[in-house]
């Protein structure tokens, strides 16, 4: 199924969910529960990549350096204001191929890929180093519980002539500048 900027997609919940993933007597399952999470490899795709293009927040708290420093040539004084502009890193070409695309499958290449900056930064929805948020861990488990189940639950399914615009507006967050329309119902 192609949708657009979302390209080819799993045509089944099943599929989005890592396939045969239990079930009761009739194979039917109800919810996916927070140990199915770890079979869902293109469901973490999805959820990185959805970080990845649409980060939270455009920037991290400002920080300040302590002396002088020459950074690519440019000097930064002492008590100069940095700040890091992450949704670009997140759309960087030299480091992202077609970064504007919504490509799950890109974090399907790399299994180890480094959402907390340790071994290289190329995106870092949460911060990085010394000031990561510390909540990492539980967002990433909620928004891989929380997707998994909204798509294992519902067909979802985009009103004729219609699309999705992704374009953002900064509230507290970065949300959607226009709601999404879709028309779900309950998977029977």
């Amino acid at each position: 199924m192609d949708y657009g900027e979302f390209g080819e997609v799993p045509e089944s919940a099943g599929e989005a969910c890592g396939g045969d993933s239990g079930g009761d007597d009739h194979g039917e399952k109800e919810e996916v529960k927070e140990e199915d999470l770890q079979k869902l490899r293109y469901l973490k795709c999805v959820v990185l990549e959805g970080l990845r293009r649409h980060p939270p927040g455009h920037f991290v708290l400002p920080h300040a350096v302590k002396e002088d420093v020459v950074l690519n040539g440019y000097l930064v004084p002492k008590n100069g204001t940095v700040n890091f502009l992450l949704a670009e890193m997140g759309w960087d070409p030299r480091v992202w191929e077609d970064p504007m695309e919504f490509k799950p499958e890109r974090f399907l290449k790399d299994e180890t890929f480094d959402i907390t900056g340790s071994k290289e930064i190329k995106m870092m929805p949460f911060g990085a180093g010394r000031r990561i948020c510390p909540g990492l861990n539980l967002a990433l488990l909620h928004l891989e519980y929380f997707v998994a189940n909204l798509v294992w639950n519902f067909d979802w399914k985009l009103p004729e002539g219609g699309h999705v615009d992704l374009s953002e507006k900064d509230e507290f967050t970065m949300v959607m500048k226009n709601p999404l329309q879709v028309h779900i119902s309950p998977r029977i």
